[in-house]
């Protein structure tokens, strides 16, 4: 799901303040504990040949965040991609790979328990 900053619902617009807020942007039930991540990403990087070996060869956890600059498309298990931009905040369900097609830079918030696994996988993936 991706969300553009123009289409958040501005709760709140005074002078010095504007609050922006999307309700029902995922549901987190069924996890424990959150990690906050900040990611650098370089154009051209593509995560299908890492996540080889994960479950449908696909990252299977959920990430929510907000891209600060650069463009990424990710790509589900049927096919269909969907592309994030600078401004722009997402949610990632279960189930994705990820291309980068400008540099980026962007926050997630993701399990704490299933995202370490990922990126346990993805350092041996890396081990050379």
């Amino acid at each position: 799901m991706r969300i553009a900053k123009e289409d958040v619902e501005t709760r709140l617009k005074v002078p010095g303040v504007t609050i922006r807020q999307h309700i029902g942007f995922g549901d987190m039930s069924g996890y424990s504990r959150v990690s906050g991540e900040y990611f650098s990403l370089a154009a051209g990087v593509d995560t299908t040949p890492l996540f080889k070996g994960l479950d449908g060869d696909l990252c299977q956890c959920p990430h929510w965040g907000f891209v600060l600059k650069g463009r990424i498309t990710t790509t589900d298990a049927a096919g269909r991609q969907e592309t994030v931009a600078a401004d722009d905040l997402f949610h990632w369900p279960p189930g994705h790979n990820v291309r980068v097609d400008e540099d980026a830079d962007l926050i997630m918030f993701s399990p704490q328990h299933e995202h370490g696994l990922v990126i346990d996988h993805l350092i041996e993936k890396t081990r050379g």
